[in-house]
């Protein structure tokens, strides 16, 4: 997750196609005590950036531990880099500007960075496996620190992640960045979509599924996917053709056959059908993503999906390489995953519940 996009021209943003059918707008849920009217703040029992609704821009960092840092001092190290993020966050977040550009800091730690400072990895944390159709590029992927910084305006974002990356110090070395937008709608109308110029699709959980499916306590994981989309060849496609890959209507977003929003409608081997959570005895995540456009060579979607275990996402993601007629058109090419910790309170900085 190591380039800087380019803004996209308004023609690769309209590209014709079908897109991912996954949904990506933040299931609601009672505000807490951080959210109020000005925007979301950053003190809470959970960080914000999850169940918060989606902002229009979005950037990744992904931080590696200094090699020289292991065991008990690597913890110590790491302990006094979250103290500091913690109360450079809140005193930005919780400021007027921020609020109003509706700034989240979302941030998790990767597999490998527990058993390197000699602490119990959270249940669910571990590596993900590489994916039949994945084109893996080592530098895009992983990293012991992930942070998920939205805004509505991409320079509060940039303002935060120098920030955050000037007290990391010599403790945490920059690994990588990724930033993804909203792609504004050709119509005007309210629901955002990709760049292959469908809304995107099916809906998020409600907020009693997240407390089932997505929260795990006041922690979560974050799964990240950076997928390459074939965007022309994908528009080459007649436009019924692509609703049959999808399962959903370009037109209206709904199913492409018509009728109830029902996965048993959709073609066989169809989008829709390969990720329907009655797969998975229900099991849902929480999708967030955001396109990206790295030169018209490589753009795509930036997947970002929170989960209960991401467990859930392993099986979906088989699946559908098995099954799914999108994967033809689609190819990872970064993935990490993250337990994202329980949020910061006066007094109790991020982190503190695992390195106590």
């Amino acid at each position: 997750m190591n380039v800087v996009s380019e803004a996209p021209t308004r023609r690769r943003v309209l590209i014709a196609g079908a897109g991912l059918g996954l949904s990506v707008t933040a299931c609601a849920r009672d505000v807490d005590p951080s959210e109020d009217a000005r925007g979301p703040g950053f003190h809470g029992l959970r960080q914000a950036g999850v169940t918060t609704p989606r902002q229009a821009t979005v950037l990744l960092l992904a931080y590696d531990l200094d090699p020289g840092l292991r065991g008990a001092a690597g913890a110590r190290a790491l302990k006094a880099v979250l103290g500091s993020w913690t109360d450079a966050l809140a005193e930005t977040l919780e400021s007027d500007g921020s609020r109003a550009a509706r700034l989240t800091a979302t941030v998790g730690i990767g597999p490998a960075l527990p058993a390197a400072l000699g602490l119990r990895a959270p249940a669910a944390l571990r590596e993900l496996p590489v994916f039949t159709g994945d084109r893996l590029d080592p530098e895009r992927c992983g990293g012991d620190v992930l942070v998920q910084l939205c805004a509505d305006t991409a320079d509060a974002t940039e303002a935060v992640a120098e920030t955050l990356t000037r007290l990391a110090g010599e403790t945490l070395v920059p690994r990588g960045r990724q930033d993804g937008f909203l792609p504004p709608s050709p119509d005007g109308d309210s629901t955002p979509r990709d760049l292959l110029g469908f809304e995107d699709g099916a809906a998020n959980p409600t907020p009693e599924e997240c407390e089932r499916w997505v929260w795990s306590g006041n922690a979560t994981y974050l799964v990240v996917r950076r997928i390459h989309l074939r965007l022309e060849d994908f528009a080459r496609l007649a436009v019924r053709r692509q609703e049959e890959i999808i399962g959903r209507s370009r037109s209206t977003g709904g199913p492409s056959a018509g009728g109830p929003e029902d996965a048993d409608a959709a073609p066989p081997r169809s989008h829709l059908r390969a990720v329907d959570p009655r797969l998975d005895s229900g099991a849902r995540m929480l999708r967030r993503g955001y396109s990206y456009a790295d030169g018209p060579a490589d753009q795509g979607q930036l997947f970002l999906a929170f989960m209960r275990d991401p467990a859930l996402f392993v099986r979906v993601q088989r699946r559908m390489a098995a099954q799914d007629e999108l994967s033809g058109f689609a190819e990872a090419r970064g993935s990490a995953v993250a337990y994202v910790l329980p949020g910061a309170r006066p007094g109790r900085p991020l982190g503190a519940d695992l390195l106590t």
